[in-house]
């Protein structure tokens, strides 16, 4: 098993474990600490959306800092167990609502908005293109996208990168509803 720690938060120092899969990179802590730095370290009273959860690594960060609600979407069944064996060693299960299924489904089918919606699929598969029209529908109208890719990522949907960074390979960005306003 993998481990990868929760940085902040109620949880803040303890480890998640999750087992090797195909497309399965964690978000490093410094990339984390940047986000979590952009949407505010404190989340009471938002939901979030983790849709490609793999080792929940944003998801439960999301959880320990508060986040009222969140979904973690994956179709693997040992991601599953992994997110589910997490869950109940921190104490989290209900708190965190864990789903197996494929993302487009999940995006097409729920009829739940998010504020955040955490999208980090695997690389150059084409997931982003293939979900940006479902946003408007899990993204609540003043919610945010959080997008790692193997690229810069520009729009999804409605929603305009407004801040981003570069980690290695890894492009990530965060995305507001309406035009990019150039902030950092």
């Amino acid at each position: 098993m993998n481990t990868v720690r929760i940085i902040g938060g109620e949880w803040r120092r303890r480890l998640l474990r999750f087992p090797d899969s195909p497309g399965l990179r964690p978000t490093p802590d410094r990339v984390r600490e940047t986000l979590f730095n952009w949407l505010g370290n404190d989340l009471r009273g938002l939901s979030c959306l983790d849709l490609f959860a793999g080792s929940g690594a944003l998801g439960f960060e999301a959880a320990s800092r508060g986040a009222e609600r969140v979904v973690l979407v994956d179709n693997s069944p040992n991601v599953l167990a992994a997110l589910e064996l997490n869950a109940r060693t921190l104490g989290m299960a209900g708190r965190l609502e864990i789903v197996r299924s494929d993302a487009v489904r999940f995006a097409t089918s729920s009829q739940q908005r998010f504020d955040v919606l955490f999208l980090d699929p695997p690389f150059n598969a084409g997931w982003i293109e293939r979900l940006a029209a479902s946003v408007p529908a899990i993204v609540a109208p003043d919610g945010v996208i959080y997008v790692e890719a193997e690229r810069l990522v520009e729009h999804c949907g409605d929603w305009s990168t407004v801040r981003s960074g570069r980690a290695g390979q890894v492009f990530y960005q965060l995305m507001k509803r309406g035009e990019a306003d150039g902030t950092e």
